[in-house]
């Protein structure tokens, strides 16, 4: 907070500042439950009407009367210094998109219209990577147009938390109707010490297609459902691609992953276990074997996708050294 000579608290924003993150204090709205001020830090998203919005990093939107406000200023865009490698968002963003790649895909300006035949919204939504080119209703109009061409609901993946985030273009869907359905946290950590971890990786089978591995692998990834020509095509996607398998009782692997090596990163997908075998460090071991041979292939950094809420992978990749780099959320058209 800013203070005056006098040390007053001082409002040092304007709706000037709209797209810039802040931190505010205002009134608290029931002083008599406990403090008189609540404090909020994010993206000021649009100051209209005499309301303040702020977007957090979690992508949660917070509505401020203007007449609440105590103090308030500008605060650095960069997030603090966080363990692990060095990255933006713009290079994250396209990392992993390329470990995702969809059947087809459109450009329209800066952003990407991508379409797999409905198979995982990452590969069914669009990456918005800077201006599309046209007013933001026309664009949106255009998008809806494009996914109902292929009978497809339509998404648009935005992300917040970190330097470079589009907190400012998530309230403007959200402002339009567009509804937050799935929200992730894009984690990244050093690779070296997960492949130095003490691990079973033995009876990790890995391969680079996934006929080598068999249809048990499919039936393991529970998202993939009817295996159609869409998914095969999405998870054989990426620069360097490869798959893991732990045998198990029957057909079906015990455990299976999937890692994407490109360039200095190696990203890791599909990370999963057969309930009946958890609690076994299976996981582990697949994370151990596919990042030892991503350093055989000259990457250094690690980064995963995790749908916010799941604990037990929270857990399990928290242990690994993967810290929180920035959230993504996945928006859907309304109607």
């Amino acid at each position: 907070m800013e203070f005056t000579g006098a040390g007053r608290l001082e409002v040092r924003i304007t709706p000037l500042d709209v797209g810039k993150r802040v931190s505010i204090r205002r009134l608290a709205d029931s002083p008599a439950e406990g403090a008189m001020f609540n404090d909020t830090v994010g993206v000021l998203t649009s100051w209209d009407k005499g309301v303040l919005v702020i977007t957090r990093r979690t992508g949660e939107s917070v509505r401020i009367p203007e007449s609440s406000l105590v103090a308030g200023k500008v605060v650095p865009a960069a997030p603090a210094r966080r363990r692990g490698p060095a990255a933006d968002f713009a290079e994250l963003a396209r990392v992993t998109a390329r470990a995702w790649q969809p059947v087809e895909s459109e450009a329209l300006g800066e952003w990407v219209l991508r379409a797999s035949s409905g198979f995982t919204r990452r590969a069914n939504s669009v990456l918005p990577l800077g201006d599309p080119g046209l007013e933001l209703d026309t664009a949106l109009d255009r998008v809806r147009t494009w996914y109902a061409e292929r009978s497809l609901p339509a998404y648009i993946q935005a992300a917040t938390g970190a330097a470079g985030t589009q907190e400012v273009l998530c309230a403007e869907l959200e402002s339009r109707g567009w509804t937050r359905e799935v929200t992730a946290d894009v984690r990244i950590g050093g690779l070296a010490h997960i492949a130095d971890l003490d691990a079973d990786t033995e009876r990790v089978a890995l391969a680079r297609s996934l006929d080598e591995l068999g249809r048990g692998w499919l039936l393991r990834y529970q998202r993939s459902g009817e295996v159609g020509p869409q998914v095969l095509q999405v998870l054989g996607s990426g620069p360097s691609v490869w798959f893991a398998a732990v045998p198990g009782a029957g057909e079906v692997p015990a455990a299976i992953g999937r890692c994407v090596v490109d360039g200095r990163w190696a990203g890791f997908m599909a990370v999963e276990v057969d309930p009946a075998y958890r609690r076994q460090g299976l996981a582990t071991a697949v994370m151990t074997a596919l990042a030892r041979r991503a350093l055989d292939e000259g990457a250094s950094a690690a980064c995963l996708q995790v749908e916010a809420g799941n604990e037990g992978a929270d857990a399990l990749y928290t242990g690994m050294g993967f810290t929180t780099h920035h959230r993504y959320h996945h928006y859907r058209a309304a109607g």
